[in-house]
């Protein structure tokens, strides 16, 4: 049989896109990019696309690079739609962060559909006591707030890391021409200058590169002095 190729789909946001190809009833999906927001109506649109006899529907994740709590919803969909047309899902070969997130959140890191696609009816049981079934749901909302706030947490220091990169790296490039530094030498440098001052990395780093230009602003007097000691250990 000849692989169909479903077009590629690109979709809100454009960090996203969704490669694939059905071969012997087996659809292999691929996205790329990120699971952010917009991920979940990229998938459903790529689900819409496979053809009516798929047989099962396998997600290489390997070049997904980022996801927050969007990726959850993306997942929630993949399940839903392998139980709704009774075919197997999969979604393996997570790497890096979205890995971590999966981590976070308790999830199988092997593949987070496993879990609930093999889940066997739960037995009749005796009614439990009131007070007992409304502590144990207390108690699992309460990890999973707890999870979830995790999350959220370690996504932003993702994202303020991912902002502050450029102006790092300029500001090492800053510093090498000034002291004729190496590249590791200069990160140091910033990271020496902002502990000693008890200012953000990326200040520093900002203060720096402003005071580059010719008329640029020198940095805070702080930071100045911070830089100055961070310097002078490296007998520059």
């Amino acid at each position: 049989m000849t692989p169909a190729a479903p077009p590629r789909l690109a979709g809100r946001p454009a960090t996203l896109v969704i490669d694939g190809q059905v071969d012997v009833g087996r659809a292999l999906l691929v996205p790329r990019g990120e699971l952010v927001h917009g991920c979940v109506d990229i998938l459903a649109e790529a689900l819409a696309t496979l053809p009516a006899d798929v047989e099962r529907v396998d997600l290489d994740m390997g070049d997904v690079l980022f996801m927050d709590t969007a990726g959850l919803q993306f997942l929630d969909l993949l399940g839903g739609y392998s139980q709704r047309q009774a075919v197997p899902a999969t979604a393996t070969n997570w790497r890096g962060q979205p890995l971590r997130v999966l981590e976070l959140t308790g999830l199988d890191t092997t593949d987070p559909l496993r879990a609930t696609a093999h889940r066997s009816p739960p037995r009749p049981a005796a009614a439990a006591a009131p007070s007992a079934v409304a502590a144990e749901r207390s108690a699992v909302a309460a990890e999973r707030s707890e999870r979830l706030h995790v999350l959220q947490e370690e996504v932003e220091q993702l994202r303020q890391a991912i902002a502050s990169r450029p102006v790092i790296d300029q500001a090492r490039g800053v510093l090498m021409a000034l002291h004729a530094c190496t590249s590791e030498e200069a990160w140091h440098i910033l990271r020496e200058a902002s502990q000693l001052s008890n200012t953000k990395l990326r200040t520093v780093a900002a203060a720096v590169t402003a005071s580059a230009g010719s008329d640029g602003p020198p940095p805070p007097a702080e930071v100045r002095a911070a830089l100055r000691t961070a310097v002078g250990r490296l007998g520059r």
